[in-house]
């Protein structure tokens, strides 16, 4: 019989990692990828070491067409049975829109988009084969914001994405499969220091400023559950609901502090 697995993508650092403790300390065995093998090792060997699963890792870029394929082989070959898939890797482009090249931005959409859609294409059959499956898509409350400052691209790709997991309910929750839309606000990880984009995070005020483990947690339980949206912590509830009801137009006066991302205080 095979064992079940949790895949995580970006699990080196930040919200992936607290994901893979979160549900380690649930006895999920693990699958984590990221781009810096070395890290990886050193994670899975401490995970394994503090929680008592079973803990497997491969390096892979996501912006190589190819990633997903390799990801889902891997598994197919170690005959990991991926029960849960959880797409955190992200990443933002520190350039403006018009300094960007078209490269990069394509890069960008296929590692917050494009593979996204591959590995839950790829992993679902298996699940639906099964009866059962979870997935965990890392949006952000950037979906519901008005266009930032920065970052353009960001907040439209969150939107999609946020879509694309309507759609996987719509059409496999009478399947077994779920899947859940986490939209974190500013979180504390080196998401923004590792794109380039700390200066502009700053200035945000230190309420909004979350802990990784809290909304790591949050968006596990939320993912068991079967929700299909799930915005973590109290003050992002409220910030996205007054998004809804509050024309764009006012909120463009203040997007330099709204505009959602994660934080890292290091």
């Amino acid at each position: 019989m095979k064992k079940t697995y949790a895949l995580i993508t970006g699990a080196s650092s930040g919200i992936g990692l607290e994901i893979a403790k979160s549900l380690a300390k649930r006895n999920y065995n693990l699958v984590l990828t990221a781009r810096r093998e070395n890290l990886l090792k050193s994670l899975a060997e401490e995970l394994r070491l503090n929680f008592g699963v079973e803990v497997d890792y491969i390096s892979c870029d996501l912006t190589d067409p190819k990633a997903p394929e390799v990801l889902y082989d891997f598994c197919k070959h170690k005959e990991y049975q991926i029960d849960l898939l959880v797409n955190n890797a992200g990443y933002a482009i520190p350039s403006s829109f018009d300094q960007t090249p078209m490269e990069e931005e394509e890069k960008f959409i296929r590692v917050l988009g494009i593979s996204v859609i591959a590995l839950c294409k790829l992993f679902i059959k298996d699940m639906l084969d099964r009866g059962k499956g979870r997935i965990m898509i890392i949006s952000s409350v950037a979906a519901y914001a008005p266009p930032s400052s920065i970052q353009t691209l960001y907040g439209p790709i969150k939107t999609f994405m946020n879509r694309f997991s309507e759609g996987l309910n719509l059409n496999y929750n009478h399947r077994g499969i779920t899947s859940t839309a986490v939209c974190p606000g500013y979180t504390i990880t080196n998401f923004h220091s590792a794109s380039g984009v700390q200066n502009e995070m700053d200035n945000v005020p230190g309420f909004m400023k979350k802990d990784a483990p809290r909304v790591a947690e949050e968006a596990v339980q939320a993912t068991l559950k079967g929700n299909h949206v799930y915005v973590p912590t109290k003050t992002f509830k409220v910030i996205v609901l007054l998004l809804k009801i509050i024309p764009h137009s006012f909120f463009s006066l203040v997007s330099s502090v709204l505009a959602p991302g994660r934080y890292d205080s290091k």
